[in-house]
């Protein structure tokens, strides 16, 4: 059961149903935003007239393509790559790039609808876009991964640039493959230009901090929620999903800020440790090693795994879900508001199913949407692009407490908004009218285009 839609918006919905078939993901991030949207309406009236939402919905340009490439052993492979350019009012497309085998047009629309949205809520100026193809990196080796990265670029270089499209990392996207990428763009412009990537290795124009800060930008959120209610972190028992570079730093600030993660988890199961994650061996397990998170039982003889395990079973104070869409449900929504859980914040794009999220609004708990809660990661980026712009570079203390105060306004803004519009608390919603506001006074101003 998802929020009705104010009639206004049930025809808009429905355009977007009949344009884009079977595109499930894209279809609930747009319901998702459209159910907050009703009130704006009514104080905008113009944005209806001008048919601001439904530009908002179709992209500017769709791009889809083949990336043939070999493999080590001669054999040809032929994957399937997007880039969806979103939205450009507020400035170039901003989005990862996502290799893995679920990548189709839906998910990829979905993420970068998303993305106008966080990106708008930084503050900064950068558009809305996404990537990724079906590739598959895992189990490749490094050779084959730069043939298909390099495969890749050779047709998307045309459609990028610092003042067009600035691609950065996702899942199945990291260092080395944003190195095989910008290096084979290079290659192609025979420019060195910095800022159309984002993720960079801090020897050649990245950040310092973005490695961490999608995870830290996460909890620094989560605090500001909590100390909106007069509580905070200290003391308090944390679950985070996954184990990947965003749980990971997640884990890390939580710690720094006094609380306990006592659990998280991969693909295969969860690892329960009542002492607290040691932070340490996850590092060597999952970024050094590589191997499944049930190996931390191997240094950790008390700590237990769950093979298919429910992270979400675990009782805490606090749930950072940092893993995937839809990986809580309204089932494990109620499981945690019976445990005592009194905080939820999503590192990860769209991790709650819409029933799950009526879960928390109905209990009261602390509740803040990805597009809020983990736009440290882009808004860090964009601290990249400025560093790029300058020929500088910025210490890690100066670069996190730039996340810390971008994170804490964000927070500021949808709290506020939901109060302006009748729903204090309601993060959703706050995150949701904020963005769009900015966006469609942007898009407004530039006429029909």
């Amino acid at each position: 059961m998802t929020a009705k839609l104010d009639e206004k918006l049930v025809p808009i919905y429905q355009d977007v149903l009949h344009r884009n078939p079977g595109e499930k993901e894209f279809h609930q991030a747009v319901h998702e935003v459209l159910e907050t949207l009703g009130p704006v309406l009514v104080k905008y009236p113009e944005f209806a007239d001008k048919k601001i939402i439904q530009r908002i919905c179709e992209p500017e340009r769709q791009i889809i393509f083949r990336v043939p490439w070999q493999d080590d052993q001669g054999e040809i492979h032929i994957n399937r790559a997007f880039r969806v350019e979103f939205n450009s009012a507020l400035g170039p497309y901003k989005g990862g790039m996502r290799f893995h085998p679920s990548v189709y047009l839906g998910i990829i629309k979905f993420l970068g609808f998303e993305q106008i949205f966080k990106n708008a809520l930084t503050g900064l100026p950068i558009g809305g876009g996404k990537g990724g193809s079906d590739f598959d990196p895992k189990g490749r080796s490094d050779d084959e991964i730069m043939r298909f990265c390099q495969s890749l670029m050779t047709e998307l270089y045309r459609h990028l640039g610092e003042y067009t499209d600035v691609p950065a990392g996702d899942i199945g996207v990291g260092g080395r493959e944003i190195g095989y990428m910008f290096g084979q763009y290079k290659r192609i412009t025979n420019r060195y230009e910095s800022g159309v990537f984002t993720g960079k290795g801090l020897d050649w124009g990245g950040s310092r901090a973005r490695t961490e800060a999608t995870g830290y930008g996460t909890v620094f959120f989560t605090h500001e929620m909590l100390k909106a209610r007069g509580d905070s972190l200290d003391g308090k028992t944390v679950v985070v999903s996954g184990s990947g570079n965003v749980a990971t730093y997640a884990i890390e600030k939580c710690h720094e800020l006094g609380a306990k993660v006592i659990a998280c988890s991969d693909s295969q199961g969860i690892i329960v440790d009542e002492k607290g994650i040691d932070l340490k061996a996850l590092k060597q397990i999952k970024e050094i090693e590589r191997r499944r998170i049930s190996a931390y039982t191997e240094i950790h003889k008390d700590a237990k795994y769950v093979e298919g395990g429910n992270i979400w079973s675990v009782p805490c104070d606090v749930a950072l879900p940092c893993a995937t869409q839809n990986e809580l449900n309204a089932s494990d929504a109620k499981t945690l508001v019976e445990n005592g859980c009194i905080a939820v914040a999503e590192g990860a794009n769209m991790p709650t199913t819409p029933e799950g999220i009526l879960l928390f609004q109905d209990a009261k708990i602390c509740y803040g949407p990805g597009k809020a809660a983990n736009a440290g990661g882009v808004a860090t980026s964009a601290l990249e692009m400025q560093q790029n712009a300058s020929r500088d570079s910025w210490t890690f203390d100066y670069t996190q407490k730039r996340l810390e105060e971008i994170m804490i306004d964000i927070h500021k803004n949808c709290y506020e908004t939901a109060a302006e519009f009748g729903a204090e608390g309601n993060y959703v919603l706050g995150a949701n009218v904020n963005g769009f506001l900015r966006v469609a006074k942007a898009m407004t101003a530039m006429g029909v285009i």
